[in-house]
C-alpha cells in the first residue's frame, strides 16, 4: 500500500502537547506521551487520519472500518488474525531507520479482550460503552525522541503535505473542564472487605496463590477530556501516558508500567508488585521506600507475578532465552513507590509480536496467579466489567516492534461520566484495611488533580 516513506527532520520540542493540540481534532488523533522520565519511556508518537479502524464490540465482534480495506470473510471472528492482516497491508519494511514507529497499529486493547480470548465467559455489566479494543492503522507518525532531543515527521510524500498542513492550522478550540461533584466509589469499605475475604477462603481452599482484585470510582463532569488529561499529567507524570477521544468517549492513561515490548524480536516486561505511598517528608519517605523493600509480602507478590510472565513468555520465546535481570527494585512516582521486576526473552522466530501479546495478555500483574482461575473470581467478585483498565495501551510496528503498558492510573469517560479504578494483589497474608488504603493511594494523586 505505501510506495515510500520520507523522514523529515522537524525543530525539536520537549512537550508534546503543543502539537498534539493541532492535531486531536482529527479522527483517530493519538497521543503516546512516554517520554518522561526517559529512563524507561524515550520517545512520544502522535498521529491521526488512520487508513483504517479495528474496533472490538462489547460481545467480541471485531469490525474494520474503512473506506479502502476489506478483510476476509475467514477473519470475521478472530480478532488478532484481523489486527495482523491490517498489519500486513503495509509496505514499508524496506525502509531503514532506528525510530521505533513507521506505521502499524496504535490503540488500546482492553482487559475483557484478553477475558474473551481466553473464554472466560462473564455475566457482569459494563460500565460504559467502549469497545473491547480500538485500534488505528496508521501510516504515518511525528516522533519526539527526548534522549537525542530530536523530532521528526514519518510519512509518505503525499501524507507529509497534509500533515504539514494541519500543523499550519490553528489548535482546536477547547472548553474548560470541571467536575459536577467528587468521585463516588462503587464498593463501601465494608463491601471490599467482604470481597477481600472471599479472596482469602479461596487462597486457603487453594484455588489460587494471588488475586488483583479493583474497585472503580465514577464523577460527572463537564468539558474538555483533554484538558482533564493536562492536569493528570501534571500532577502524575509517567513513562506510559497515552491519550485518545472519539465521540463522547476518551481514554486518558497515566501509567507507569510496561507491558510488553519487542524489538529486534528481543522482548521485555516490566511487572510492577509491592507498592507504598510517598512520605510527607524526606524521612518519612525514605523510611516507606525502605519497608517497601524489606518487605516479605511485597516480594513475594512480585515473585508470583515473575514466575507466571516466565510461563507466558516461554510459550512464545526461544527455549532457554527466558531470564530475570531485574527483581524487585525500587521504583517512585510523585504519588508511590513500587517495587519492579524486569523479565526479558527472545521471540522464537514462527511467532510475530501479535502472537506474544495475544499468549501474555491481559498482564499477570493485574490478574494474580493461576491467570485464568484468577480472571475467574475477578469476575465473580467485581460488580462491573473492568473495560480498558487493566489493558493494554501502545503500538505494535510493521517492522515487528511493538511497546505497551499495563492501562493501570487510567481514567476512561463516556457521556459525561469519568471512571478509574484502583486494585491491587492479595496474598494469603494481606490486610484487608491495608489493602483497601493501598487502592486509594495509587489513584488518589489524579482524583486529587479533578478535585
Amino acid at each position: 500500500m505505501i510506495k515510500a516513506l520520507s523522514i523529515t527532520v522537524l525543530p525539536y520540542s520537549s512537550d508534546p502537547l503543543g502539537i498534539f493540540a493541532r492535531l486531536r481534532a482529527r479522527p483517530g488523533a493519538v497521543l503516546l506521551d512516554s517520554g518522561r522520565p526517559v529512563a524507561t519511556g524515550r520517545f512520544d508518537i502522535i498521529s491521526s487520519d488512520p487508513l483504517a479502524t479495528l474496533e472490538v464490540s462489547g460481545d467480541g465482534e471485531p469490525h474494520v472500518l474503512s473506506d479502502q480495506l476489506s478483510p476476509p470473510a475467514y477473519l470475521a471472528q478472530d480478532a488478532f488474525g484481523l489486527q495482523q492482516w491490517l498489519l500486513d497491508q503495509l509496505d514499508i519494511t524496506n525502509t531503514p531507520s532506528e525510530l521505533p514507529f513507521l506505521g502499524g497499529l496504535i490503540g488500546y486493547w482492553g482487559y475483557d479482550l484478553g477475558r474473551n480470548t481466553l473464554s472466560i465467559l462473564s455475566a457482569q455489566a459494563s460500565p460504559v460503552a467502549l469497545p473491547q479494543a480500538r485500534l488505528g492503522l496508521y501510516d504515518w507518525c511525528i516522533t519526539l525522541d527526548h534522549m537525542a532531543q530530536q523530532a521528526w515527521l514519518i510519512a509518505t510524500p503525499e501524507r507529509r503535505e497534509q500533515v504539514e498542513d494541519w500543523l499550519t492550522q490553528t489548535p482546536a478550540p477547547t472548553s474548560s473542564f470541571t467536575l459536577e461533584g467528587g468521585f463516588k466509589p462503587e464498593l463501601s469499605h465494608a463491601q471490599y472487605a467482604t470481597r477481600f475475604d472471599a479472596v482469602q477462603r479461596y487462597i486457603r481452599a487453594g484455588d489460587c496463590y494471588q488475586i488483583n482484585l479493583a474497585q472503580r470510582f465514577y464523577a460527572d463532569y463537564q468539558g474538555d477530556e483533554w484538558q482533564a488529561y493536562l492536569r493528570l499529567r501534571q500532577a502524575t507524570p509517567t513513562p506510559f501516558s497515552a491519550f485518545m477521544a472519539w465521540g463522547d468517549k476518551a481514554v486518558l492513561s497515566l501509567s507507569p508500567e510496561r507491558f510488553i515490548q519487542c524489538r529486534d524480536r528481543q522482548v521485555e516486561t516490566r511487572p510492577i508488585k509491592g507498592t507504598r505511598p510517598r512520605g510527607a517528608t524526606p524521612e518519612d519517605d525514605q523510611a516507606l521506600a525502605e519497608q517497601l523493600l524489606s518487605s516479605p509480602k511485597d516480594r513475594a507478590e512480585n515473585v508470583m507475578i515473575v514466575d507466571l510472565l516466565r510461563n507466558d513468555l516461554g510459550r512464545v520465546c526461544q527455549p532457554g532465552s527466558i531470564r530475570v535481570p531485574q527483581l524487585c527494585q525500587l521504583e517512585s512516582y510523585p504519588n508511590v513507590h513500587h517495587l519492579v521486576s524486569v523479565v526479558q526473552g527472545t521471540l522464537a522466530d514462527r511467532y510475530t509480536p501479535l502472537a506474544l501479546l495475544k499468549a501474555a495478555f491481559p498482564g499477570g500483574s493485574i490478574t494474580g496467579a493461576p491467570k485464568i482461575r484468577a480472571m475467574q473470581i475477578i469476575d465473580e467478585l467485581e460488580p462491573c466489567l473492568r473495560s480498558v483498565y487493566c489493558g493494554s495501551l501502545g503500538y505494535v510496528d510493521v517492522r515487528g516492534s511493538m511497546d505497551t503498558s499495563i492501562a493501570i492510573r487510567t481514567m476512561v469517560a463516556e457521556a459525561g461520566r469519568l471512571h478509574v479504578w484502583g486494585g491491587g494483589g492479595l496474598v494469603a497474608d494481606s490486610q484487608a484495611d491495608e489493602e483497601y488504603t493501598e487502592t486509594l493511594d495509587k489513584i488518589r494523586h489524579l482524583i486529587g488533580a479533578l478535585e
